[in-house]
């Protein structure tokens, strides 16, 4: 047979393979009734518009086969959130742009913590508010600037009022390994911070973009705010709770299924696998207590409760700014 059949022969039953998946898949997604009315709930509640009705109807399956999820969900911690027109690749695209790190590299001694420790950084007026990093992959700048916040907010040189700059972060820390809202590292970001400073998000404003050429200056921008040190912080749960009565710390974890999260105490994720940054400010009855930058209306007003141990893998690379 013809070389060019044999191949326009392996691409159409590749094609028909591909449109009989499809149809298979969503004949297990009915959208009655019921999911149209949550559908149309939802998307007042998070204002969404869409550019034509045939954009629409496909996140209305999107959002449907997430439904399906949060439906058949045994952890009792997921829910409608904001996220769910969105696919797993769509949601880790936008919003888990930490520089993996895979299973071959150290994970934490895992020791679970003594439930009776009480630690709430935030109850204390010792963090920041919780910010959002939109449609940028940029968490691993808002977890750096949040540990700087919080160590700032601890040696009184600001208040909880205090907002640093992710813009400048993503725009000036190239050369440090970062790559704006496409990839970054928290603990790379702080190493920029105690080279050049930083300055506050009313001088250098966020933009959710990463196509800016950096503009910061510390002699005109001002303030600026500098760190003396960056502590590593060992990887054991045990060492992680003794920083963490010193001061909040940046730390990476899983955040794959986040997507989902509501409220609760979390564990459906991974210990070795790191896709996200954040910044963990308390352990509180028997719970890790995280601060997110997905906004104050995701989760638990933007945070997160994570099971006591190693859960998510927060404990594997938590780091300190010293001011």
């Amino acid at each position: 047979m013809n070389k060019s059949i044999l191949i326009f022969a392996f691409l159409a039953a590749a094609l028909f393979g591909s449109a009989l998946y499809m149809a298979v898949k969503k004949q297990h997604i009915t959208i009655d009734e019921s999911v149209t009315k949550i559908w149309s709930q939802w998307k007042q509640k998070h204002n969404k518009r869409y550019e034509n009705t045939d954009y629409e109807s496909y996140r209305l399956e999107v959002f449907a086969e997430n439904l399906e999820v949060v439906k058949n969900d045994q952890t009792g911690t997921y829910g409608i959130t904001k996220f769910l027109d969105l696919t797993d690749d769509e949601f880790a695209g936008n919003f888990l742009n930490l520089k993996a790190q895979y299973p071959e590299d150290s994970i934490a001694e895992d020791i679970e913590v003594d439930p009776k420790i009480n630690i709430n950084w935030v109850e204390a007026g010792k963090v920041s508010n919780v910010k959002s990093q939109g449609n940028c992959g940029s968490c691993w700048a808002f977890s750096a600037t949040a540990s700087v916040e919080s160590a700032l907010i601890i040696a009184g040189k600001v208040d909880k009022s205090i907002s640093l700059s992710e813009q400048q972060l993503i725009d000036c820390s190239g050369d440090y390994g970062n790559y704006g809202c496409a990839a970054g590292q928290k603990e790379q970001a702080l190493v920029y911070i105690k080279r050049y400073s930083i300055t506050t998000e009313q001088n250098y404003p966020y933009t959710e973009k990463d196509v800016q050429k950096c503009y910061f200056d510390n002699t005109k921008h001002i303030p600026n705010y500098t760190i003396s040190d960056i502590k590593i912080v060992k990887a054991s749960t045990n060492d992680l709770v003794e920083a963490l009565k010193i001061q909040p710390v940046a730390v990476s974890v899983d955040a794959t299924n986040w997507k989902y999260y509501k409220g609760g105490v979390f564990s459906d994720c991974k210990t070795y696998y790191h896709n996200h940054a954040v910044l963990l400010v308390g352990f509180q009855n028997g719970t890790w207590l995280v601060k997110n930058s997905y906004g104050t209306n995701w989760g638990e007003n933007g945070y997160i409760r994570l099971k006591n141990g190693n859960t998510c893998g927060v404990a594997n690379q938590p780091y300190q700014p010293i001011i």
